[in-house]
């Protein structure tokens, strides 16, 4: 049987719009930076960590291409502490942490991290003419970000999906415009009580007379339902998913320290929680939206226990209209 394994510590960084305060940090000086905070914070010296997993989708240079070598070597970790990048798109941070709970239940790791990192800012232009050479006419530069949000099966852009998904289950305009509301009030009320301030590690960010402490979320921002019910639909002609109850494009990083609990014991470690289990789900991509329910259920289910039976939730709100839904 597999041994329990505990969360020691984390951190993440504030997060950034797009062009916004972290659009000049790099995706491993992110990485590196919350990775060292979450090891503070969990009481783990860097040399205690067996393996580390960062999830991340988008490269913006060349060293991202090791990125989580390059965060984890970056972070202090020994070089003979073995690093893994994964990409389940979206989800691929929340992966991270399933990779490196399983490296601990394997035996293959007593002390791992799990994390991911991502800026969209910075995301790179593909020129795949240029290979080979373009022996006439004009050469395409492929924007990598906005390529990431479009399906690869022909449904379109991530918008799409939630079109689709807002029009299948009945989630009306209304509906993702009060969410959406909602949503933006419970951040700003969060960020107002300094709900995040324990687990934001701040970061410098800027030059000269423009540098400055990034410690706040700037995606959030103050609006009402008149002024969303006012936005046109972004994606297709009499839609209903609009720039103002649609995902932000953003960047940042985020890690965190895990152990198995007798690991965590013999080094007098105090654990925040341990992880009762995980799932994964796969659907239609037409309605990617809708994954969290199967998966939900799947963890649910090999807990033992149900929903009725936890206290907080936090669910990944992708587009008002899947949240809706999956909520």
């Amino acid at each position: 049987m597999s041994e329990s394994v505990v969360i020691l510590g984390g951190k993440r960084s504030a997060i950034g719009k797009f062009a916004g305060s972290l659009a000049g940090v790099t995706p491993t000086s992110l990485g590196s930076i919350v990775t060292k905070a979450a090891l503070e914070t969990a009481g783990v010296a860097p040399d205690m960590v067996d393996h580390a997993v960062y999830g991340n989708v988008l490269h913006s240079e060349a060293r991202d291409v090791y990125i989580a070598r390059v965060v984890a070597i970056d972070a202090g970790l020994p070089t003979h502490a073995p690093a893994l990048t994964v990409n389940r798109l979206c989800g691929s941070g929340l992966q991270a942490i399933v990779s490196a709970i399983q490296l601990i239940q394997l035996g293959d790791a007593k002390i791992a991290i799990g994390g991911g990192v991502e800026s969209m800012s910075r995301a790179g232009h593909l020129l795949p003419q240029l290979r080979f050479g373009a022996k006439m006419g004009d050469a395409t530069a492929v924007d990598m970000m906005l390529a990431s949000l479009h399906d690869p099966f022909g449904n379109g852009h991530m918008g799409i999906t939630a079109e689709n998904v807002a029009s299948k289950f009945g989630v009306s305009r209304e509906d993702q415009d009060a969410f959406a509301k909602t949503s933006q009030d419970r951040a700003a009320h969060a960020i107002a009580e300094g709900r995040f301030v324990d687990q934001i590690v701040g970061i410098d960010v800027g030059r000269g007379k423009s540098a400055r402490h990034f410690d706040t979320d700037e995606h959030p921002r103050a609006t009402s339902r008149e002024d969303l019910a006012g936005l046109r639909a972004a994606f297709k002609e009499d839609g209903s998913v609009t720039a103002g109850n649609a995902s932000g494009i953003n960047d940042g990083a985020a890690a965190v320290v895990l152990a198995s609990e007798s690991a965590a014991a013999e080094q007098g470690l105090k654990p925040m929680a341990r992880v009762l289990s995980y799932g994964f789900a796969a659907v239609p991509p037409e309605i990617m939206g809708v994954g969290p329910v199967p998966a939900s259920k799947m963890a649910l289910d090999r807990a033992g226990i149900s929903a009725d039976d936890l206290d907080v939730i936090e669910s990944n709100e992708a587009f008002a209209a899947q949240a809706c839904y999956v909520s």
